[in-house]
C-alpha cells in the first residue's frame, strides 16, 4: 500500500480525499488492462472511465472552473496502477481543454461526449518543425467564405490514431509569430484530415502524424477569437502541466512501493537486502524525491484552484521536479531489483520505459527551466 499521508496536507480538502479513496478502489478492481492492442486498450479505458464517472473532472460546466487538484489526484492514482489508464484520462482533459475554457455552447456538446467516454479527444499542436517553439507553427488556416480551410501537418499527436474530435492549432495570420495562431475544433471524420503515419515509441501509445489537406471547416469551428490560439494553448497547459507531474509522481510511488517490498524480501548473505546501509541510503533518497515532487505538484494545483490567473512558474516547477525525480527514483528501483529490474514485463522495467516521455511532452525539462528562470527574473508568477 502506498503512503497516503500526503492526502492530509492542507492543499487538499475532504472531497479530494473521498475522491482518492473511491478511485483507489476502482483502480484496484479494474487495472491494469491488457495492452497487446494499444488502440483497443485505450478505447476500452476511455469507455470504462467514462461509464463509471471518472472522466467528469476532465471538463467543467460553462462558468465553472476545472478542479486541478482532482485532476492531479486522479492522474497520480491512475498512473500508479496503469500508465495507459492515466494517458486515457489525461487526454480527455487536455484534448478538450480549449473547449472547456473557451468553447461555445455548440462546441461544448462535444465536451459532454468526451466526459462520458462516448468520444475520444486529441490536442493537435506539435508539428515537425514546431515542438517547444509553438511560434514556428506552419499549418495554415485561411478564410473561405464564412468558414476556414486548414492545410499542414501535425505530429506526435496523442490519440491521433483513435480520436473522434481534435483541437487543431493553425496560423491564421493576424500577427507574426505566436500572436497569429488560432484554435479549431475538428471532427476526425472531416474530409482532408488523415493519419499519415502511426508513431511507435518505447512505451506504446496511440500516437500519429496527421495530414491536413484542404480541410474545410464552418465558422463555428473557431475556438475563441482569431489570433488567440497561443493564449488558449498556454492557458490549457497552465491547468494540465502540474498534472503531468502528478502522473510522474504516481509512477515514482509505484517504483518506491515495489522497491520496498523487494529489499525486504530479498536476502544477501543470509540477511535482508534492506539491512544494508547503502540500500537504506537509496531508499531514503527515493522517499525525499517523492515527497518533494508531491509538495510542488499539489502546491501548483492548489494555487490554480484558488483562482490564480497564471501559474506558469509553479506549473513548470512541478512538472520539472516531478518528472526528473521520478526518472531517478525509477532508475534506482531498477538497480535495486538487480536482474529482475530489466526483465521484460516486470513492473519496474515497464515504469522505466513509461516515465521517459513525461520529461519531454507538454514542454521538455529544459523548456521548463527557461520558463522558471524568465518568470523569476521578471518577478512574475
Amino acid at each position: 500500500m502506498s503512503d497516503t499521508t500526503y492526502l492530509d496536507w492542507p492543499f487538499l480538502e475532504d472531497r479530494h480525499r473521498e475522491h482518492a479513496a473511491r478511485l483507489e478502489a476502482w483502480c484496484a478492481a479494474n487495472l491494469p488492462v491488457a495492452q497487446a492492442d494499444v488502440d483497443a486498450a485505450c478505447r476500452g479505458l476511455v469507455a470504462a472511465l467514462g461509464r463509471d464517472g471518472w472522466l467528469r473532472p476532465t471538463g467543467a460546466a460553462a462558468g465553472e472552473r476545472l478542479d486541478v487538484r482532482t485532476l492531479a489526484l486522479s492522474r497520480e492514482i491512475l498512473a500508479r496502477h496503469d500508465a495507459l489508464a492515466d494517458f486515457a484520462f489525461a487526454m480527455q482533459g487536455l484534448g478538450m481543454g480549449p473547449v472547456t475554457l473557451h468553447g461555445t455552447p455548440e462546441q461544448r456538446a462535444w465536451l459532454e461526449r468526451t466526459r462520458s467516454g462516448a468520444a475520444i479527444a486529441a490536442f493537435a499542436l506539435t508539428e515537425p518543425a514546431a515542438g517547444s517553439d509553438v511560434a514556428a507553427t506552419a499549418t495554415v488556416a485561411r478564410r473561405s467564405g464564412d468558414g476556414w480551410v486548414l492545410d499542414g501537418e501535425k505530429t506526435w499527436i496523442s490519440n491521433g490514431t483513435i480520436a473522434d474530435i481534435l483541437v487543431v492549432f493553425a496560423r491564421s495570420g493576424e500577427a507574426p509569430g505566436a500572436r497569429g495562431l488560432s484554435a479549431f475544433l475538428v471532427p476526425a471524420q472531416t474530409p482532408g484530415l488523415t493519419v499519415a503515419a502511426r508513431l511507435d515509441v518505447i512505451a506504446p501509445h496511440p500516437l500519429a502524424r496527421l495530414s491536413l489537406r484542404d480541410v474545410r471547416l464552418p465558422a463555428g469551428a473557431l475556438i475563441g477569437a482569431p489570433g488567440e490560439g497561443f493564449r488558449i494553448a498556454m492557458g490549457v497547459l497552465d491547468h494540465f502541466r502540474p498534472t503531468v507531474g502528478a502522473a510522474a509522481l504516481g509512477m515514482a510511488r509505484r517504483a518506491l512501493d515495489e522497491t520496498l517490498a523487494r529489499v525486504k524480501a530479498r536476502t544477501i548473505a543470509g540477511a535482508p537486502l534492506a539491512g544494508l546501509q547503502m540500500v537504506q541510503g537509496h531508499i531514503a533518497e527515493m522517499g525525499v524525491k517523492v515527497d518533494a515532487a508531491a509538495l510542488l505538484v499539489y502546491r501548483a494545483a492548489w494555487a490554480k484552484d484558488r483562482g490564480a490567473a497564471r501559474i506558469s512558474r509553479e506549473a513548470a516547477m512541478a512538472k520539472l521536479q516531478a518528472t526528473e525525480a521520478a526518472q531517478e527514483v525509477i532508475d534506482m528501483a531498477v538497480q535495486l531489483h538487480g536482474a529482475e529490474g530489466v526483465r521484460a514485463g516486470s513492473v519496474v522495467e515497464r515504469l522505466y520505459r513509461e516515465i521517459r516521455a513525461l520529461r519531454i511532452y507538454e514542454g521538455a525539462s529544459d523548456v521548463q527551466r527557461v520558463v522558471i528562470a524568465r518568470a523569476m527574473l521578471e518577478g512574475r508568477p
